[in-house]
């Protein structure tokens, strides 16, 4: 507990002072979400300018489908690794 006797008028108004500079100054707000639908109908037109079907990429699948050494051996072990260490979900008692 601060008592009156324990300090000077100016100095108890230089408190008084800091201390409401202080309860003035706010944190800032987190940024608000916001969606903007207004660009949707670009975004519309520009999904419906790509092709359903990439001959491209089906070319590329049925070249890699075709391949023996696709995937390759080191390709395969990292999968099988990241099989092994994945967690068994139908352990889990959560």
């Amino acid at each position: 507990m601060i008592h009156s006797a324990s300090s000077s008028p100016s100095e108890r108004s230089i408190a008084i002072a800091a201390a409401s500079a202080a309860s003035v100054t706010r944190a800032p707000r987190p940024p608000i979400d916001q969606i903007h639908i207004d660009k949707a109908s670009a975004l519309r037109t520009s999904l419906q300018q790509v092709p359903e079907v990439r001959p491209e990429v089906v070319e590329r699948a049925r070249a890699l489908a075709a391949d023996p050494a696709y995937p390759s051996d080191s390709i395969i072990r990292q999968i099988s690794q990241v099989i092994v260490n994945s967690p068994d979900l139908s352990e889990d008692v959560s």
